[in-house]
């Protein structure tokens, strides 16, 4: 991992205990995103996660789950010329969708995807800020599943290793620039 990226972490990084509920510590990006050489670096690491070992791009599309996961899904697209899929809350996409309910660490979601986001076929890496309990992670995989796709693996910023989420997503290549 560059020495950037690592900085970017441990300084760019800042907790927020009890948000959104008490006993939950958020971690807040904010910081990092508004610096654009440590924002820059965390791209490219994310993106090396949709290219082979020579370099080549291997993904066809890069799908980011609402919210945080837009943010950083986005720009590693636009770095592997792949197309961007995002993956919603329940009622924000305006055509027909599939959609997967699933548990997180605090509750309960809905997540849709639209029916033609992903083509019968195509490779996709999966973006994320954080992996907690996997949930969210798993809940897409079944999304892009659903419409035909083939994730090739997931790349978040940091990892909760306290949390069962590289258990909850099984077999599925994880790439994570941080552990907590």
């Amino acid at each position: 991992m560059p020495e950037q990226v690592r900085r970017a972490l441990t300084d760019l990084v800042h907790d927020v205990p009890d948000y959104p509920e008490p006993g939950v510590v958020f971690k807040d990006i904010t910081p990092l995103l508004a610096d654009h050489d440590s924002f820059t670096a965390v791209v490219d690491a994310l993106a090396a996660s949709g290219r082979d070992a020579d370099g080549a791009v291997v993904v066809d599309k890069v799908v980011g789950m609402e919210a945080r996961g837009f943010i950083l899904a986005a720009p590693v697209a636009l770095a592997l010329g792949a197309g961007f899929v995002p993956v919603r809350k329940a009622g924000k996409l305006p055509r027909e969708t599939h959609a997967v309910s699933y548990s997180l660490e605090y509750g309960q979601a809905t997540l849709e995807i639209h029916r033609d986001g992903v083509a019968p076929g195509e490779r996709v890496l999966l973006v994320d800020d954080v992996l907690a309990t996997g949930g969210t992670v798993a809940a897409t995989r079944e999304l892009v599943e659903s419409c035909g796709g083939d994730v090739l693996g997931v790349a978040v910023l940091l990892e909760l290793t306290f949390l069962p989420g590289r258990a909850t997503i099984g077999d599925l290549p994880l790439r994570s620039l941080g552990q907590v």
